[in-house]
């Protein structure tokens, strides 16, 4: 569930960001793919870290 919020404000996050710098439509779309995907490798260690701490 973490993980996919995640993904789902990385993406967000990663439109945000190229829509500033006035990137086209295919800058949007890479800046979301990268966000989305260190959103959710970062959301992965904090489920695994959480999982072992519980």
């Amino acid at each position: 569930m973490i993980v996919l919020l995640a993904i789902i404000l990385g993406a967000l996050a990663g439109l945000l960001h190229a829509s500033r710098r006035k990137g086209n439509r295919l800058d949007k779309l890479q800046y979301m793919a990268v966000y989305a995907l260190i959103f959710a490798i970062v959301a992965l260690f904090v489920t695994i870290a959480l999982e072992k701490i519980l």
